[in-house]
């Protein structure tokens, strides 16, 4: 048989054997050391982050650590594994009888968390520590860690728990208490680059920095993706690898030619937009690589445009900087924000679609119209141009007698009169002095109204405009012909509530004639006429000039406006507050 040694990947030839060799995670490194040399271990611990930031292997460094005894036989737990004496070696392999490795992605059940439990109470065969590896120990099942429990809070003193998992929100609280948590963060860029030169130069490879930089951004943070790829564009590249390589082994569209179908798009060039897309379908690139390269250029744009201190990032290349920042200056976020909506909504359909290229195209012409839309403000601005300069002469009146004018000064004019009242305002005026300084605050049925709005009580407020014919009104006193849909017990409710929200005794009555059209009625009269008002507006009628299938549906006037903003402005309570209440 041949001797022809085995080739090993690189992800396990560069695997760590000690916590100098991790990389990355110097937080959680500092505080191992630490209570290894105070000798403060715990009895579990829990490693958790995204794959291939190196949980297992920091779980085997720490299981090293606990029964390392040196080169010469006498050494104690240390968190520089010599890496020579038996236990490092065996635990290296995989093989030592001590340390057990589980994987709980395939163990799941009670059953085999009992094999640990029977067993934890026999020494260690001959190692000072038995240590119990789990990984992605999340998917156990509830009885299963209801099992380990009480075994986690009083393990013997000769055995040491350590846990692996990506998914650390499903494991148990009562869990995670008993467990020394550790985060292993994401592989900065500038940290993997790093990594991934000196695994290269070990390897005696030429590969470019730009090839690098595409490498560690596929990697996302993760030193054994990044490995695997590098292992990968070694082999691609065959003696030197240069970025367009790896991009071709990515399955990625080259950066500069998609920031050039993002300035196409964004210039709502279609043709221009399709020919380049079709261009990078023919060199290899995947559709829907391309439009999720557009959605991440438009987020980095986005972030670039808040925060220039982000263009910085080491995986961009200077041309891609530029070109980029250049953008967040020209683009306004409105655009950046509707971008990045529409391509969330295209890569969807883009992944359903049987044919990817042909979804891609009408994606991006879809794109390239809405694109170049123009905003609200800058639309009333190009319908403000169209219209004709006034003639000259007085300036029209309302309805109500104001003048009438564009933008907000048409909803103040359109703001409906005063609701009810039994008189002049003198009257009421003249009443005022009569009645409690809390009553004056009421001068006129509508004011009534809008307490009952501003307390929230929808159900009263909704019987009040629709059912209520005000006859009579005055503060403290309110006379009424209800109708034929009214609540019985409408007077005595209005009367309780009122005199709860002001403090004073109101006198709530019904009569049986006198009575004047409900709110209601008079809204629906008043809604009409402002919606024929506002038809004849010349803007409204610019617009509906320029689309003639639009219709009227609402008109807010300032006063409705500003009840709106102010009930979203409140938050709601449930019980009433006194601000002089005492505890």
């Amino acid at each position: 048989m041949s001797d022809t040694p085995v080739y090993q990947v690189l992800a396990r030839k560069y695997r760590p054997e000690t916590f100098a060799d991790l990389v990355g995670q110097d937080a959680m490194v500092r505080t191992l050391k630490n209570a290894f040399d105070a000798d403060r271990i715990a009895q579990a611990f829990i490693m958790t982050g995204i794959r291939g930031t190196g949980k297992t292997t920091t779980a085997r460094i720490i299981a090293k650590g606990m029964n390392c005894i040196g080169p010469d036989g006498n050494g104690g737990p240390t968190t520089d594994p010599c890496g020579q004496c038996e236990h490092c070696t065996a635990i290296m392999e995989g093989r030592h009888v001590d340390v057990m490795e589980m994987d709980a992605a395939s163990r799941t059940g009670v059953n085999d968390i009992r094999e640990i439990i029977d067993s934890v109470h026999y020494r260690a065969a001959s190692a000072r520590y038995k240590i119990y590896i789990i990984d992605e120990v999340h998917m156990l099942s509830t009885s299963a860690f209801n099992a380990l429990l009480k075994t986690l809070e009083e393990p013997p003193a000769h055995v040491k728990f350590i846990f692996a998992t990506t998914e650390i929100r499903k494991v148990p609280v009562t869990v995670l208490s008993r467990c020394q948590r550790f985060d292993l963060r994401r592989i900065e860029p500038e940290v993997m680059i790093a990594l991934l030169r000196k695994i290269a130069t070990s390897e005696n490879a030429e590969i470019a920095d730009d090839a690098l930089a595409l490498i560690t951004r596929a990697a996302e943070g993760s030193a054994r993706d990044a490995t695997s790829l590098l292992d990968q564009a070694i082999s691609h590249g065959a003696g030197e690898t240069t970025a367009d390589q790896v991009r071709a082994m990515l399955g990625l569209a080259d950066r500069g030619r998609v920031l050039d179908l993002f300035d196409l798009i964004l210039k709502g060039d279609a043709a221009g937009a399709l020919t380049e897309l079709g261009a990078q379908y023919a060199d290899g690139a995947d559709p829907l690589a391309v439009l999720r390269d557009l959605a991440e250029i438009t987020h980095w744009v986005s972030v670039v445009k808040i925060t220039p201190e982000a263009s910085e990032d080491p995986t961009i290349s200077p041309d891609e900087r530029q070109r980029g920042q250049s953008m967040a200056e020209a683009l306004p976020m409105r655009i950046l924000t509707r971008m990045w909506q529409m391509l969330l909504k295209t890569l969807e359909e883009v992944a359903a679609a049987p044919n990817a290229m042909m979804a891609a195209e009408m994606a991006v012409i879809r794109l390239t119209h809405v694109a170049d839309l123009p905003a609200p403000e800058d639309l009333m601005r190009k319908l403000q141009d169209t219209l004709p300069p006034p003639a000259p002469g007085p300036t029209p009146a309302t309805p109500n007698g104001a003048p009438s004018g564009g933008g907000s000064n048409y909803a103040a004019s359109t703001t409906a009169a005063p609701t009810g009242g039994s008189g002049p305002t003198g009257q009421a005026t003249a009443l005022a002095p009569q009645v409690g300084a809390a009553l004056a605050h009421y001068p006129t049925f509508e004011h009534v109204v809008e307490l009952i709005r501003s307390n929230r009580d929808v159900k009263l407020l909704v019987e009040v405009e629709t059912n209520l014919r005000l006859a009579a009104y005055q503060p403290g006193r309110i006379e009424f012909v209800p109708t034929s849909n009214a609540p019985a017990d409408l007077s005595q409710r209005l009367g309780s509530a009122l005199q709860r929200w002001t403090g004073n005794r109101w006198a709530v009555s019904v009569v049986n004639e006198g009575g004047a059209e409900t709110i209601a009625e008079k809204r629906d009269a008043v809604t009409n006429a402002i919606k024929a008002e506002a038809t004849e507006h010349p803007m409204v009628q610019a617009v509906l000039a320029a689309f003639p299938k639009a219709k009227i549906i609402d008109v807010k006037t300032a006063q409705e406006q500003a009840f709106e903003a102010l009930a979203e402005a409140l938050p709601e309570v449930e019980d009433e507050w006194d601000p002089f209440e005492e505890d």
